[in-house]
């Protein structure tokens, strides 16, 4: 599977400004249901992904093709990372134990907040290491086929 990259950095705003109104609110609730965000995109895949599905209806119309696809298990991943920090984090608001719910969702946020605002995806970039280390050649990026 190949996804617009764009996309992903659509789903990466969305979060930043998520899990920084977790910061300012310290609500568990609200980094649970972005846990279960980043649950759907790393374990169903990242067309069901809720942010994606946005991107895909409201703004992919409105956008020329992308230039390149790129593979989807880099930022499925990065979902599947995000998913453990916001689980840490829900943990930590619910459970009384603040600081870990700070100190998870601002990981969670940071990571978003470089995908969002430099395109540089966190989680892709340990994936891919991690492919390199494991000996399995992954390619990030293909050409768009032209039709």
């Amino acid at each position: 599977m190949y996804v617009d990259p764009r996309g992903p950095r659509f789903g990466a705003a969305i979060t930043t400004v998520v899990l920084a109104a977790v910061l300012i609110t310290s609500s568990g609730w609200l980094v649970a249901a972005q846990a279960v965000v980043f649950g759907i995109g790393a374990f169903a895949g990242l067309r069901y992904a809720p942010y994606g599905v946005l991107y895909r209806r409201l703004v992919a119309p409105r956008l020329s093709p992308p230039a390149e696809l790129e593979a989807e298990a880099p930022p499925r991943f990065a979902q599947g990372v995000g998913f453990g920090f916001a689980v840490v984090g829900a943990i930590g608001y619910l459970a009384g134990i603040t600081p870990l719910g700070v100190v998870a969702t601002a990981f969670a946020l940071a990571a978003a907040f470089l995908n969002a605002a430099f395109d540089f995806c966190l989680g892709c970039e340990v994936h891919l290491r991690l492919v390199r280390v494991l000996g399995r050649p992954v390619v990030r990026y293909v050409p768009r086929a032209t039709a």
